[in-house]
């Protein structure tokens, strides 16, 4: 009944209180994005969602549009790509709160596996069984690898940790996820994520 109705009715509620709260600070997160750099505030990006179904995921933008081109996922000390806000954002994982959008349409949940780009670290079809049950519950904004190992970007060591969440889900257990990821949420110092 949890995983069910409770957790999916949950998620949609708190979304929406959370955009109600934050609304006056996402608009100007967005405003001080637009005159940093040219182009839209918001970006989106296809993702594997649950049972390997397609869904765009909607951040703030954090690299400039003509950088933006560059299909790398891969993030480095003094990537161009990165803007002066981008950087902020990136870091107190600012840019992340737009999924709140996600929630509410239902594409995603607060927590639950980091949802993977479409063909990086592989394809759909490529994931082994084992690895496919990551794809049996919705992504989440964060999840037991990002609090377990936040700073750790291999998908060999992620994939796994993911698994061993969906196998032991459970409402106690994502209470303590929350918390815990909310208390981290913006004590990071990490900007050079992959994805």
């Amino acid at each position: 009944m949890y995983k069910h109705f409770i957790k999916p009715l949950a998620d949609v509620v708190i979304g929406v209180l959370a955009l109600l709260l934050l609304w006056p600070f996402l608009i100007m997160v967005a405003i001080a994005i637009k005159i940093d750099t040219p182009g839209p505030a918001l970006f989106l990006q296809p993702r594997l969602g649950k049972n390997g179904k397609v869904f765009k995921i909607i951040k703030f933008r954090s690299m400039s549009v003509k950088q933006d081109e560059n299909k790398s996922n891969k993030l480095y000390e003094n990537d161009p790509r990165i803007t002066k806000v981008g950087a902020f954002i990136r870091k107190t994982s600012i840019d992340e709160l737009p999924q709140i959008l996600n929630i509410i349409k239902g594409d995603m949940s607060f927590i639950g596996p980091r949802p993977p780009v479409v063909h990086f670290p592989k394809h759909f079809s490529e994931y082994n069984e084992f690895e496919k049950q990551r794809f049996l519950v919705k992504p989440g904004i964060s999840g037991l690898a990002q609090v377990r190992c936040r700073e750790i970007h291999d998908w060999d060591i992620n994939i796994p940790i993911d698994v061993e969440y969906v196998q032991n889900q459970s409402f106690m257990f994502d209470i303590n996820l929350f918390l815990a990821s909310f208390l981290m949420f913006f004590k990071t110092d990490n900007i050079y994520r992959k994805v």
